[in-house]
C-alpha cells in the first residue's frame, strides 16, 4: 500500500517536472514567510518550514514555497524564480527525504535549478526555516535519469535520517514533445558541521 502510494506520488512528480521547462508560474503557490539564510549553517533539526535555500556553490538563493497537490492531482510547480518544497512529505532536518523542486529554465532563460547537474559530492545546501534557523546538507550524490525511470526508490527511500533530495529537468529537449527527457536528481545528507 505504501508503496503504491509513493510510486503514485511519483508519477505526479514526473508530469510536474514534463512541465518545469516550460511553465512560468505555479498553479497555486502558497508562499511561505520569508527571511534570509544566515551565513553560519547549523545541523540542529528544526521544525520550520522551508523558506529559503541556498547552494553556493552554483549561485542558488532562492525562496521556497509550499507545494501540493492541485484538485486535479497532479503536484504544484513553483514560479521559475522559487523553489517549491512538497509540504506533503517531511520538512528539511526531519526524519526521511524531504524534495525541493525547481525549475531548469524557462522561456525567458535559466531558472533556480538551472546549474544544480554541476553540483559535486562534498559541497553545502542550507535551507533556511521559518522561525530564523538554517539547516546544512552534504551533497553525496548526483544523478540523471531518464523521466520513463525515476528511481523512486532511491528518492523516497525509507530512512529516519534526515536526507534532502533536490528534482529539476535535465537532458536533451524534446522539441516535439516541449519537455526535457531527463530528471536531475541532487541526493544530499544532513551536515555534522
Amino acid at each position: 500500500m505504501i508503496r503504491s502510494k509513493v510510486a503514485w506520488l511519483c508519477l505526479l512528480l514526473v508530469g510536474c517536472l514534463l512541465a518545469a521547462g516550460l511553465l512560468a508560474e505555479a498553479t497555486h503557490p502558497i508562499p511561505a514567510p520569508g527571511t534570509a539564510v544566515d551565513d553560519h549553517a547549523s545541523t540542529s533539526a528544526a521544525t520550520g518550514a522551508p523558506i529559503r535555500i541556498s547552494i553556493p556553490a552554483i549561485g542558488v538563493d532562492a525562496r521556497v514555497v509550499a507545494v501540493g497537490l492541485r484538485s486535479d492531482g497532479a503536484m504544484e510547480v513553483p514560479a521559475v524564480g522559487l523553489a517549491g518544497w512538497y509540504d506533503r512529505g517531511p520538512r528539511p532536518g526531519e526524519p526521511g527525504p524531504a524534495v525541493i523542486i525547481g525549475h531548469v529554465d524557462s522561456t525567458n532563460g535559466p531558472a533556480v535549478f538551472y546549474r544544480l547537474r554541476q553540483l559535486r559530492r562534498g559541497e553545502r545546501i542550507l535551507v533556511g526555516l521559518a522561525g530564523g534557523a538554517t539547516t546544512a546538507f552534504t551533497v553525496e550524490t548526483v544523478e540523471q535519469q531518464p523521466k520513463s525511470a525515476l528511481p523512486v526508490d532511491r528518492i523516497w527511500n525509507r530512512t529516519s535520517k534526515p536526507v534532502l533530495r533536490l528534482i529539476t529537468c535535465g537532458g536533451s529537449f524534446d522539441r516535439t514533445s516541449g519537455h526535457y527527457r531527463d530528471n536531475v536528481i541532487v541526493y544530499a545528507k544532513l551536515s555534522k558541521n
